[in-house]
């Protein structure tokens, strides 16, 4: 392989790009024998023989096995070393924080689900966040030194110009002006923090409906409904952070929300947020209504709805499927007028219960009233994907310190 442009092409330098060229098929394709990562990369027998002594040498590979079933002697197969690194990522709501560890292979070693009622929880932020670390990490079987790096994802977004948590009041005892430093106190790793939505962007980008896109809005309807901006392949966070709050939008339809900082909400949150679709179900005359939480109820009236909905398609499910598809492409349709992105990705628990059936409805819809076409899917990561998002963010990084054999 060749140095890139402006890179002198010395041996160390050469080595470390066949090294992590190496690293980064083994986690692609799994172990490989020497010869396979020899044709994979281009490599000459001794150059990648002298590829793996290097890289087992510094435990960022092991032998894992032999190949089988080929005539003559049996080859070793290499596979990263999954005790190389760990990383952890967390998931903060209103409720509770979810946090994990994973290798750095992407295997997920622990976690463990830290309930936080609101203000009533006694416990100050810092010490919520180093216990729910704890657990995932003594669930993992690990020390906390042993974590190279987390990424934390919460509502609305830390302000790179203050420090302060913006777009999120109701997140409680998050807003103190000294918490970044606090936190950095009190944990020995390098912490990052992202919006939530962005987290979920990142899960469907590297393992999801995004993969290949460069330019998408991932659209996220749950506790709060937001989006995602990713143009060029990068994540748009805006000035202070805050680009894809677009609960905040003022829509059609819904009444004009003044102060919305203060309400913690705006037009498009009040016409087509989780907390809207149990108001829609009980105008619309349908029974069994569930009580509790307004996002489990929401997606429950989605699915339910989007169950029936392939009938006839009169009556109330169908009704309110499709009052529910109109709202959501009412604002929709702000966003991909301006951006005109490629695809957008329908995430969040109160979108992906309707699945192809109210994907199908807002396509429709949203071909009505823009002027842009893009591709609409469902998202595929449907398991904690603000949680896979911050793991998947911490290993970015983690492997790209961790692999760099040029020092």
């Amino acid at each position: 392989m060749a140095g890139t442009a402006g890179t002198p092409g010395t041996p160390r330098v050469l080595r470390a790009m066949n090294d992590r060229a190496a690293l980064d098929l083994l986690l692609e394709h799994g172990p490989l024998s020497r010869t396979r990562i020899g044709k994979l990369t281009g490599l000459s027998k001794p150059t990648a023989s002298q590829l793996l002594a290097r890289l087992e040498a510094a435990g960022l590979v092991r032998v894992t096995g032999t190949s089988e079933g080929r005539p003559g002697p049996n080859a070793q197969l290499y596979a990263v070393n999954p005790a190389a690194a760990y990383a952890a990522g967390m998931d903060v709501t209103p409720h509770r924080i979810r946090a994990a560890v994973s290798d750095v292979t992407g295997r997920t070693v622990g976690e463990y689900e830290l309930p936080t009622p609101g203000r009533r929880t006694g416990r100050p932020v810092v010490q919520q966040v180093t216990d729910a670390l704890d657990g995932a990490v003594k669930a993992a079987g690990l020390a906390r030194s042993e974590v190279h790096r987390l990424v934390i994802g919460t509502p609305g977004a830390f302000d790179p110009n203050t420090g302060r948590l913006r777009y999120a009041s109701h997140l409680p005892g998050w807003h103190s002006p000294t918490l970044l430093d606090e936190l950095a106190a009190a944990l020995p790793m390098p912490v990052e923090y992202e919006n939530d939505v962005n987290l979920a962007a990142i899960a469907e980008q590297r393992l999801g409906a995004a993969r290949g896109h460069d330019d998408f809005v991932l659209l996220w309807n749950q506790e709060g409904l937001g989006a995602a901006l990713v143009l060029g392949g990068r994540l748009h966070r805006g000035w202070t952070g805050g680009a894809g709050e677009v609960g905040f939008l003022p829509v059609p339809g819904a009444p004009l929300v003044r102060q919305v900082t203060k309400a913690n909400s705006g037009g498009y949150q009040e016409l087509a947020g989780s907390q809207a679709v149990p108001e829609l179900a009980r105008e619309l005359g349908i029974p069994d209504v569930p009580s509790g939480p307004y996002t489990e109820a929401a997606a429950t009236l989605v699915a339910r709805a989007a169950d029936h909905a392939g009938g006839d398609g009169t009556g109330a499910q169908r009704k309110l499927l499709q009052t529910y598809a109109t709202r959501l492409a009412t604002g929709l349709a702000s966003l991909v007028s301006v951006l005109d992105p490629e695809l957008v990705v329908l995430s969040g628990s109160a979108l992906t219960a309707g699945g192809e059936v109210l994907r199908a409805l807002v396509q429709a819809e949203l071909e009505e009233l823009a002027a842009a076409r893009p591709r609409l899917v469902v998202g595929d990561v449907r398991e904690h994907p603000v949680l896979r998002g911050a793991l998947e963010s911490a290993l970015a990084t983690t492997r790209d310190e961790v692999f760099d054999t040029s020092r």
